[in-house]
């Protein structure tokens, strides 16, 4: 067994921990100086509303549209307003205009590109773009206006999704609403529309797990400024990653019948892997005839029956992981998990490839060609994305690992009761806790099954603990 000093104070251990973790991964503390400098010299164009009205930008302040998101998120991609129109539901989508703050091949575009995706989990997130632009001017925040792009999406009562419009608009944000206090009923058809998605998602076999996952949380008054939590979504947060879904969806329909644009693709799993499958389904109990496809199994799955959920979560996992791919006629786009060609547009101010991604479903909008150099970006952005999106899950999975390593470490030695998440990854959590931990010496034991197990190595220098099934 291994003890380190403990007399060193956690936040010690997690400042350390971060610091390494910054070094390790190679991630910028600050935005360099020459962007610094272009930031600094637009503060005046980034608060002058007049700027964005006329020309191809038109006045939707009329719209009462909304945010909903976490409670401390204050850099806020999207707002939406909804509306009754015959037997169908109209969804008025208002995403951030990263393009009227950072102007195409400039100093600011080439730093997002170096980071990809904005990196949480550390006590200071690392931002795609500066805060004063991610935060403040393009963030949709109920002190508007704001210039955006509208999205238009309409739901029949079969679930069927239909672009409407795509269009550059001047908005206002009415309220910022979070998850946590909203009261989901009082906004009209929002759950209507929600309902709708998720009926569809069942009649396409789609897979939607709602397993709790360890996120790490912005907390002041923990050891460090963060803390670690077992987060189940709410129904507020499904409610309304439906209507992301949605447009998501739409947009790559739209590039689809164009037979351009860049795509999330997720392979279906392949022959081998359809076997084991059968096998494994098979063993839990789970009715799967000769001759019936997959997915006409997954829409007859329960998501809330544990026997089930274990099942989709293999299914999951057989279909390996969502990657980026422009379209191509030898390989339609598809995506498993959600059983539709599916794009990435709705978080532009977090993700480089979603700003590119509205901005040719603009053009395809209005009638236009996509021009060559988008189409370049579109060749270059499947490899920049993957490489930012690996950075960023191996700094969650480490600052997870720290956090773990930091909790644990007084409690070398101890014997306690742990509940087996993952037989199969032989992952236990202990009871009335949000840690999670591979353990060795682990007998057959299905999920849901408790376990005692020994704490036997906790360091938060190298990020690693041990536990040990006992009996």
């Amino acid at each position: 067994m291994t003890r380190i000093s403990t007399h060193q104070p956690a936040e010690r251990f997690l400042a350390d921990g971060f610091d390494a973790i910054r070094q390790q991964y190679h991630l910028p503390s600050e935005f360099p100086s020459h962007v610094r400098e272009i930031v600094d010299q637009s503060q005046s164009n980034f608060s002058n509303p007049s700027s964005w009205l006329g020309g191809q930008r038109r006045d939707a302040t009329d719209l009462p549209l909304v945010t909903l998101d976490p409670t401390e998120s204050t850099d806020l991609d999207q707002a939406f307003y909804l509306e009754k129109r015959e037997g169908s539901i109209v969804l008025y989508y208002a995403l951030s205009d990263v393009g009227a703050f950072v102007p195409a091949g400039g100093v600011i575009e080439q730093e997002a590109w170096a980071r990809g995706v904005t990196i949480y989990g550390l006590a200071d997130k690392v931002p795609l773009y500066p805060k004063e632009i991610s935060q403040r001017a393009a963030s949709l925040l109920p002190d508007g206006p704001r210039p955006a792009i509208l999205v238009v999406v309409a739901i029949d009562s079969d679930g069927q999704l239909k672009l409407h419009s795509v269009e550059r608009v001047v908005c206002r944000s009415r309220a910022k609403l979070s998850y946590s206090t909203v009261d989901v009923d009082k906004i009209d058809h929002l759950e209507e529309f929600a309902q709708r998605m998720f009926r569809s998602e069942v009649e396409r076999g789609a897979i939607r797990l709602r397993y709790p996952e360890q996120e790490v949380v912005e907390d002041p008054s923990a050891p460090g400024g963060v803390r670690l939590d077992l987060k189940s979504a709410l129904y507020s947060e499904q409610v309304n990653a439906a209507l992301s879904l949605a447009v998501n969806i739409a947009i790559a329909q739209q590039f689809e019948q164009a037979r351009t644009g860049l795509f999330r693709i997720m392979s279906n799993p392949e022959t081998r892997a359809l076997q084991r499958l059968r096998y494994e389904a098979h063993a839990l109990g789970i009715e799967w005839a000769p001759g019936h496809t997959l997915q006409s199994l997954l829409s007859r799955l329960d998501p809330d029956n544990i026997v089930h959920k274990r099942f989709l979560l293999t299914v999951r996992r057989a279909g390996g992981r969502a990657s980026y791919a422009t379209y191509s006629d030898q390989q339609k786009p598809w995506h498993f998990a959600i059983a539709a060609p599916y794009s990435h547009a709705t978080a532009p101010m977090r993700r480089l490839a979603d700003r590119y991604v509205l901005e040719a479903s603009l053009g395809l909008s209005s009638g236009s060609k996509i021009p060559d150099e988008l189409n370049q970006k579109f060749d270059l952005l499947p490899q920049a994305m993957a490489g930012a999106e690996g950075r960023a899950r191996a700094v969650s999975g480490a600052v997870i690992d720290l956090m773990e390593a930091v909790a644990l470490q007084p409690h070398i030695g101890e014997i306690i009761k742990a509940e087996v998440v993952d037989a199969v990854g032989k992952i236990v959590q202990p009871l009335d806790s949000s840690i999670r931990s591979r353990a060795i010496q682990m007998p057959r034991v299905s999920e849901g099954d408790v376990v005692r197990v020994r704490i036997d190595h906790a360091n938060p220098v190298t990020r690693k603990v041990v536990m040990t099934v006992v009996d």
